[in-house]
């Protein structure tokens, strides 16, 4: 597994651009993507939006829960979407030459399985792109310690208008930099870019100043094993064309 750490970025840039490279891989053939997260708000993965020059058929996957599904019914940059069990919903082996998970692994449970089925609908030289919230950061601490009950009746004061959630806060290990490092390499798959940096809803909310305090405060009496430098882990994750690499 090749683990290549570079200097904080956003992702909008990093994914559009690797899409735009395994398109060309496949000479110019249609690009299969599923969007595994797909009842948040997020930014286009091909940067502006256009997906018609890349005749791309994009599907997405996600829990059927009513804040999602009240998203999901409003995009238009989906051919078709599955709400779900995610243990469960569709997803053809082989079927897909991009997927991207987009901060979902850190709001399920059995991330893991999840992350097999979806390794699964890869075909062979496939990337799969993931946002993840880090539950090893100042930021994923205090998100998954905090209750249920207090989130729910904090959220609108603390992040931006229209932010969709609150969605649970699971945090399983796999959401996490060595977490998900550990499953690609027990997995056979190759990590080919590694980025960090600062997304939180509540990082942009009215209440900015204050969450950055708190997330500095708890970073600094941790001793710095929960950064509070970065809150989001971006990946570009490859699996392998070998037929002797182990097949999920």
């Amino acid at each position: 597994m090749t683990d290549v750490r570079s200097p904080s970025a956003g992702h909008d840039d990093v994914f559009s651009k690797k899409i735009r490279e395994q398109w060309t891989e496949q000479l110019g053939r249609k690009l299969d993507i599923l969007v595994a997260g797909c009842g948040r708000a997020s930014t286009s993965i091909f940067g502006d939006g256009n997906m018609d020059r890349f005749g791309s058929r994009v599907s997405g996957i996600d829990e059927d829960l009513p804040a999602l599904r009240a998203y999901a019914t409003k995009r238009d940059d989906l051919d078709s979407f599955t709400l779900g069990d995610l243990r469960n919903v569709p997803i053809p082996q082989r079927s897909y030459d991009v997927i991207f998970v987009d901060f979902l692994l850190d709001r399920i449970r059995n991330a893991e399985l999840v992350l097999d089925r979806m390794a699964a609908g890869l075909r062979p030289g496939g990337l799969m792109l993931i946002r993840l919230r880090d539950r090893s950061s100042a930021y994923g601490f205090c998100d998954r310690m905090l209750p249920s009950w207090v989130r729910r009746m904090v959220w609108k004061g603390f992040v931006p208008a229209g932010t969709v959630g609150p969605l649970p806060a699971v945090y399983e290990p796999v959401s996490s930099r060595e977490g998900i490092n550990a499953y690609c390499l027990m997995r056979g798959l190759m990590i080919a870019e590694d980025y960090t940096r600062t997304s939180g809803p509540a990082c942009r909310g009215p209440r900015a100043g204050l969450v950055e305090t708190v997330c500095g405060m708890v970073g600094k009496l941790s001793g710095g094993r929960l950064p509070a430098g970065h809150d989001e882990i971006i990946l570009v994750v490859r699996k392998p064309q070998s037929h002797f690499a182990r097949l999920i």
